[in-house]
């Protein structure tokens, strides 16, 4: 189902920016869609979770992935008229993101647990490695071959087709009691318990989407504003992807728990210096060689990440009973981080947008992999072999 989900948006998503961009060049519009999708992500996150706790979860991934293809019926009905409507686009984006990332993350704790969470985190960032290694490459060939109407129409069509694949698909997953009521506020009356390492959790998870949040659109923007090219784009994701899928791999394979903070830590200060050759010249090289080296090390910090809040989901039997809303907590802290990024990437764009400011904005945004491992750093070491 991930990699389904992953191979459309792959052929997809990485040139829905690109589309909005070559429409009307202008960073803050792209911001504010970004903006509005995950503004809506999170409020759909929080109205889903009792949808997820007290009836069928599955058919809340089912409808997630059906609101994903009615984006981009949208988006091909619109044509370079979208634009124009780039805040009721968000809001489908962000609806369909939320509904499915609320049940497959609740799934994803059910089907795991501490002894198998990091190698499953690996295969399943190898997975969607292999999706994004040929996905945007031919995508970018199909839109230059076939000119941007009849290329971005195709590529727009293929995904819907994918994500109707990833409905029927969904039926072979097995269907799991639901059990309990659903807490609306319990994000709330956690973070106000004295002493809890949710809350030093939230603040790491805030600083994760503080990246996410610009770093998932802007990076492919750069490409495409570099090369002028769709072609160019798909290249480089393939790349990046092959690196990626051999990282996860490695990561999966061998990170154990006992290496969690050292690994996290690693891959965040990597993440940090691959930025720094912008400062010299921002082109294909420079961001090939970001892209590559983030790919390389993006692993050692985001899967003993994950694999750490989710163990502390399952805690003890209370905590895992609520894991609906403790999954709903986890995404409302990844969002505030990426809402926190997008609003200063839109402020200073609408102030300048000169390579320098770009670039200093790229390096403060992208430094926050390190207030992450800060807060994470004694949960990371709980968990031990």
């Amino acid at each position: 189902m991930h990699t389904l989900f992953g191979t459309a948006n792959a052929l997809s998503g990485t040139f829905v920016g690109v589309y909005l961009w070559k429409a009307k060049n202008d960073y803050a519009l792209i911001g504010w869609f970004t903006l509005t999708t995950h503004l809506t992500m999170a409020i759909t996150f929080w109205l889903a979770g009792k949808w997820v706790k007290e009836h069928n979860k599955m058919n809340c991934l089912r409808v997630g992935m059906a609101v994903s293809a009615c984006f981009y019926m949208l988006v091909l009905w619109l044509g370079s008229n979208s634009f124009h409507y780039f805040i009721w686009l968000g809001i489908v984006q962000g609806i369909s993101a939320g509904l499915f990332w609320i049940s497959f993350n609740v799934v994803y704790f059910e089907v795991t647990d501490p002894d198998n969470r990091d190698r499953f985190n690996g295969w399943m960032g190898l997975l969607g490695s292999s999706a994004g290694i040929v996905a945007p490459w031919i995508s970018g060939l199909l839109i230059v071959g076939l000119g941007d109407i009849v290329g971005y129409r195709l590529i727009f069509s293929i995904s819907l087709g994918i994500f109707v694949l990833g409905v029927i698909v969904s039926f072979f997953l097995k269907k799991r009691k639901v059990q309990g009521s659903y807490e609306w506020l319990l994000p709330v009356r956690c973070l106000k318990q004295s002493g809890t390492p949710w809350r030093r959790v939230s603040l790491a998870l805030a600083a994760q989407g503080f990246r996410e949040g610009v770093f998932g659109f802007m990076i492919a923007l750069l490409v495409y504003i570099a090369t002028s090219s769709e072609a160019s784009l798909g290249k480089f994701v393939l790349i990046t992807s092959a690196v990626s899928l051999l990282s996860f791999w490695v990561v999966g394979k061998f990170i154990k728990p006992r290496f969690r903070k050292g690994s996290m830590l690693l891959g965040a200060l990597m993440m940090v210096a691959v930025i720094l050759p912008f400062f010299w010249k921002v082109n294909f090289t420079t961001l090939l060689l970001f892209g590559v080296g983030a790919s390389l090390f993006l692993p050692l910090y985001t899967v003993p990440m994950v694999s750490a809040v989710f163990d502390l989901i399952g805690s003890d039997e209370a905590s895992a009973k609520q894991r609906e809303e403790y999954v709903v907590l986890r995404e409302l802290g990844l969002n505030v981080g990426r809402v926190l990024g997008v609003l200063l990437f839109i402020g200073v764009v609408s102030w300048s947008t000169t390579p320098l400011v770009i670039n200093l904005l790229l390096l403060i945004i992208g430094s926050s992999p390190l207030i992450s491992w800060y807060f994470m750093r004694k949960q990371l070491t709980l968990i031990k072999p």
